[in-house]
């Protein structure tokens, strides 16, 4: 390198040293002149500047404190350098986007370099008061190199501000001197100017959040985006974090530069919905990042600027972008809206302007913003506020029609649970219920009509309108169930019977039309839409008794009724027309009441086990849903109701014995995880059972043991074997602990008298492990 003026020769020198230099002794990179060769002769020719800057960034990434002078030499020298290549007033991101390939690398590779040493060498470059200017240069560098169009580049200085940022907070979060003496404050002040310069990039940079979901495209329309873009996503909660920290360092200058940008938006000297979108975007992100007085300053002004802006708009993109920011920064100030009611109030009814909008992904975001309003502020609505005349919800009810009449079905059912949380929040139990009443009036009116025409005439239910309208009325139902919770049971109670019959008449017609056109009759949009009914009325039941704090209600008047209309038509069902909803709501239901329904297990078994066994254990892709479904059955009998297995007929619980074994054979990894965590629930349970227990064992202990030596002896098998080794274990410990009393093998088949249970174990352990594998010596 030192003599040589062949140009290819020295690159591929060059080439070899950047594979080298990540493990040859650190003698040859520092106690040589490599690293001044590096910086002096070859960083400034363009031909050799790639690959040797290259090789100063491994040479950066080295950590060796004993070198550190050296370090500091290699940052100053290659800093004196690079500014002869890059004076600091150029304009990297118009020279990056006019630059030839080899030069778009140069900056790539540069913003690798500085990020490096900065990030592994910070601390004994600060120590050096001489070097504390060239650390602001090369700051500088990177706030140049972090407004260059390129993602990647921008993601590998994004993890440099988000280190610098959070060490700086770190260092004094509560900004108090006696917190670590005056240093953290001086580390400050150093980089006080950079930081203010990484504020504005990442607030007119900031990525576009998930909650978002009206976009303006590559060709600048403004559509509503159905594909969430990862990428971004994780882009912006990074970015967030970094604005948070950066605002905790100096809030008063992160809102000076917010409200400088909106100003501009409003007068138009900035016009540009990208530009817009970004600073909503990270608006929204330091939620919670001000004090509660500035952030209310902050708030009023911005939200009324954005209103006004919004009201001048013409044409329904330019009110929709808007509208979308607008909606987005309010979903995320819930304390705010908490302390100031007629702001809260102004907001909600904002969003249920734009519920009628026509513009797509507007009413989405209305509905979404409205839902998360009502989660997090959902008491203020229901009491009376200073200054109104009846609670707010109040006032939803009576205007749901005019509200929610521009709004799709999937909207609908949002609206309804957003009101449903808002409901929740009643405490007054009598209160609570005329709220239910009023909140499900309209839906009720269309079930009641839909009822009075199928008394008459019960061949309504095979009309495709009444079928979607009964399918959107439970949908919605079970929006209300989810968010109202226990109290819910007003409604449910109104309309279960007539459900359940509903669901008997569909299973019925289904069933029909199986046998007279065989399976294909399932594919027909009549018979989707009436299978959809029964897994809404499933999924409805489903979530009231998984948010219900009244075992007995449920098991007293609930569960009767649906055993009698579910249990019967799953059993007679053709396998196509079964629906696993009804193993996962059996499911529910044991793990709600645990042991008082043990005595309505074999009924459920009876029904529902060995036809479902019959569908799943042919294969082990058939009927996932199903097969997931009845191991969670299994699984909450085992762990709720263990002994309702001792009222089974002896064939049956062999049957699910070898529904546990076959389970955690399974290639499924979820099946497999289920049939393990049963199978060792059981063993625990029912070791404290007495004669039961001993009785279990002789019948099942040996061929247990052998069926998981066998998954653990098995080479395909990939699964972690934690589970395997603790039910092995437990299974040995009761060997050893002699917690088994009777013979786990037959005498007349053992030759030797004395032996006993361990010895037998012992051998058969052996054996088997000799069989598995045929290379062990004994």
């Amino acid at each position: 390198m030192e003599n040589s003026q062949n140009v290819d020769l020295i690159s591929s020198t060059l080439e070899t040293l950047l594979k080298f230099l990540n493990w040859i002794p650190l003698g040859y990179v520092f106690e040589t002149k490599l690293v001044s060769t590096l910086v002096y002769k070859f960083f400034d020719v363009p031909v050799f500047r790639n690959v040797t800057l290259s090789c100063l960034t491994e040479i950066a990434g080295i950590e060796a404190s004993q070198y550190g002078d050296q370090f500091g030499l290699l940052f100053s020298s290659s800093m004196a350098q690079l500014k002869q290549i890059l004076p600091l007033s150029t304009d990297l991101k118009e020279a990056y986007k006019e630059g030839r390939d080899d030069e778009q690398t140069f900056i790539q590779n540069l913003s690798l370099f500085l990020c490096t040493i900065m990030r592994n060498h910070w601390k004994l470059l600060e120590e050096k008061a001489d070097q504390h200017g060239v650390i602001l240069e090369a700051l500088h560098f990177l706030v140049l190199i972090s407004e260059v169009e390129e993602t990647e580049i921008f993601k590998i200085c994004l993890e440099f501000w988000n280190i610098l940022t959070a060490d700086l907070y770190h260092e004094n979060p509560f900004n108090s001197p006696l917190a670590t003496g005056n240093q953290g404050l001086l580390r400050r002040q150093l980089y006080t100017p950079v930081l203010s310069k990484v504020r504005l990039v990442m607030i007119s940079r900031m990525a576009k959040p998930e909650e978002v979901l009206v976009v303006e495209n590559e060709q600048g329309e403004v559509v509503r985006e159905f594909m969430k873009d990862t990428d971004a996503i994780n882009m912006y909660k990074s970015m967030r974090e970094t604005l948070v920290y950066l605002t905790h360092l100096d809030s008063g200058d992160t809102v000076r530069i917010m409200r400088g940008k909106l100003e501009n938006q409003v007068n138009g000297l900035e016009r540009s919905w990208k530009t817009l979108n970004s600073l909503c975007w990270a608006i929204g992100s330091i939620s919670g990042a001000l004090h509660e007085e500035d952030e209310k300053r902050f708030l009023v002004v911005l939200i009324k600027d954005l209103l006004g802006l919004c009201d001048r708009q013409q044409g329904k993109n330019n009110k929709a972008i808007v509208a979308s920011n607008i909606m987005y920064i309010m979903g995320q100030y819930p304390r705010f809206l908490r302390a100031h009611w007629k702001f809260l109030k102004t907001v909600v009814d904002k969003l249920f302007e734009f519920m009628h909008e026509s513009h797509e992904g507007v009413q989405d975001m209305a509905c979404d913003t409205f839902i998360k309003i009502a989660q997090k502020i959902r008491r203020h609505f229901v009491i009376l506020q200073l200054g109104e005349v009846v609670p707010f919800v109040e006032t939803v009810l009576n205007n749901v029609s005019r509200i929610i009449c521009d709004l799709e079905p999937q909207q609908v059912h949002t609206f309804y649970e957003a009101v449903g949380y808002m409901i929740s929040a009643q405490t007054d139990g009598m209160a609570r219920e005329r709220l239910i009443e009023k909140y499900m009036y309209l839906p009720n009116q269309v079930w009641d009509g839909i009822i009075g025409l199928a008394t008459k005439n019960v061949d309504v239910l095979k009309d495709p309108e009444t079928i979607r309208q009964l399918s959107n009325i439970l949908k919605t139902n079970v929006r209300g169930a989810k968010a109202v919770g226990h109290p819910f049971v007003v409604q449910l109670g109104r309309i279960y019977l007539d459900m359940l019959n509903i669901y008997k008449v569909l299973s019925e017609n289904i069933s029909a039309a199986v046998l007279v056109n065989g399976d294909v009759a399932m594919s027909q949009p009549l018979m989707r839409g009436m299978r959809g009914i029964k897994k809404e009325t499933l999924r409805l039941i489903t979530t009231w008794v998984e948010r219900s704090s009244d075992a007995r209600m449920i098991r007293e008047s609930f569960v009767p009724p649906l055993l009698e209309a579910v249990l019967l038509n799953y059993k007679k069902d053709v396998p196509a027309a079964r629906e696993p909803e009804v193993l996962s709501t059996m499911a529910m239901i044991i793990t709600k009441i645990e042991s008082n329904i043990t005595d309505e297990i074999p009924q459920i078994f009876d029904a529902v086990f060995e036809c479902t066994l019959d569908m799943i254990n042919k294969d082990f892709s058939e009927f996932p849903d199903h097969r997931t479904n009845f191991f969670e059955m299994l699984k909450a009998v085992t762990s709720n109701c263990f002994p309702a297995f001792l009222l089974l007929p002896p064939e049956q619980f062999k049957l699910v014995m070898d529904a546990v074994v076959w389970a955690f054979k399974h290639t499924m990894r979820n099946v497999a995880d289920m049939g393990l965590q049963i199978l060792h629930m059981m063993l625990l349970n029912v070791e404290d059972m007495g004669e039961v227990a001993q009785s279990f064992y002789q019948a099942y202990y040996m061929s247990t043991m052998q069926h998981v030596l066998s998954v653990v002896t098995d080479t395909s098998h990939a699964a972690r074997m934690t589970m395997h080794a603790t039910i092995l274990c437990h299974m040995f410990q009761l060997v050893e602990n002699s917690k088994i009393t009777g013979l786990l093998f037959d005498p007349a088949r053992v030759g030797d008298p004395s032996m006993t249970n361990q010895s037998f174990i012992h051998q058969s352990v052996q054996e088997l492990l000799k069989k598995a594998f045929p290379h062990l010596q004994e």
